[in-house]
């Protein structure tokens, strides 16, 4: 299983329009960004994200679970653009700020704070876990099957 991390801006796609979506998820479209698109072609089912807000909000907000893998963007005729559907798993009982990222050095090398403006980036096993622990949600690893 791989992470990742989505970003979002709420004024155009909200967590809480991603919970809306319930089992049936959505597609992650819109993404005009190269390195943003072969991240979601590497994308498998089962994989988990966090769901960031960014603009006024920056932090972690929530965990998404892929449910399809890459295939054509339906915002787009353009062939180049892919995306994954993805599902909300669950919010975070504490939203992790983009603050608390750049202040634990654990966490220095992540994308997040490497790769700013991407809109979709790989997150690792170890920053994953550290920061579902800072969010509450320890066992967050194990995506659909946990109660």
């Amino acid at each position: 299983m791989a992470y990742w991390l989505f970003k979002s801006e709420p004024s155009t796609w909200s967590w809480d329009d991603q919970m809306a979506k319930g089992e049936a998820g959505e597609e992650w479209d819109g993404v005009r960004n190269y390195q943003a698109r072969n991240f979601m072609r590497q994308m498998k089912v089962g994989d988990l994200g966090f769901f960031y807000h960014s603009q006024k909000e920056k932090s972690i907000v929530g965990i998404v679970e892929v449910i399809a893998e890459a295939h054509p963007d339906s915002t787009t005729e353009d062939e180049r653009w892919d995306c994954v559907d993805i599902k909300a798993v669950r919010p975070v009982k504490t939203p992790v700020s983009l603050e608390a990222v750049k202040q634990d050095e654990r966490l220095a090398d992540m994308a997040l704070l490497k790769m700013s403006r991407l809109s979709v980036q790989p997150v690792q096993p170890e920053e994953w876990a550290v920061i579902c622990d800072m969010a509450g949600v320890p066992d967050a690893g194990q995506g659909s099957q946990q109660g």
